[in-house]
């Protein structure tokens, strides 16, 4: 039987190359939970994208609460911060937090995230977060750096083989406008 996993998801195009990998081996179930994602429009756009998907290829979705207020709240005086910077560490505090928390309340044996997947992001600063996480909630989290061996190549042609939007800022107002 394989292990049950549950998948951080911030959208469609960053998650197909890895759902596809991981479902040749574990049980997977996607969890949606992104209050960085502004305005609510894009965030409606990405989440009924990726639950559409997820229908299509048959793995469970969860969406999390759209807590906007407490991003806002963690993240205030970090607005100028770079992309790779503190406000992303607190960014990924938040979301794969809740994660991690889900993880551990549904009994899964381990989780991931696609995010690792943008060549935007620090693997070793969400790995960081998440190892902090695996003490907190005592669930593993599986390590992965998909952008490795042209995993985001990979994953962007086969996004515009199923027509995905693909955004252009991670998804935070402050991404926009740096």
């Amino acid at each position: 039987m394989k292990q049950r996993l549950l998948l951080h998801s911030c959208c469609a195009p960053c998650s197909i190359y890895v759902l596809e990998q991981l479902a040749k081996d574990y049980q997977l179930s996607i969890f949606f939970y992104d209050p960085n994602i502004h305005p609510r429009k894009e965030y409606n756009l990405r989440r009924d994208e990726m639950q559409k998907y997820a229908k299509k290829i048959a793995i469970n979705f969860e969406e999390g609460p759209y807590n906007t207020a407490e991003w806002f709240t963690k993240t205030k005086g970090l607005e100028a911060e770079p992309e790779k910077g503190q406000r992303c560490e607190v960014c990924f505090d938040i979301r794969l937090g809740q994660t991690a928390k889900k993880a551990k309340e549904e009994n899964y044996d381990l989780w991931a995230t696609v995010m690792s997947i943008s060549p935007h992001k620090d693997v070793s600063q969400i790995n960081c977060v998440a190892n902090k996480l695996v003490k907190e909630y005592g669930v593993k989290f599986l390590e992965a750096d998909w952008k490795k061996n042209n995993g985001f190549k990979i994953a962007s042609e086969m996004s515009k083989k199923e027509g995905f939007y693909r955004q252009d800022y991670c998804g935070c107002l402050y991404s926009k406008k740096i």
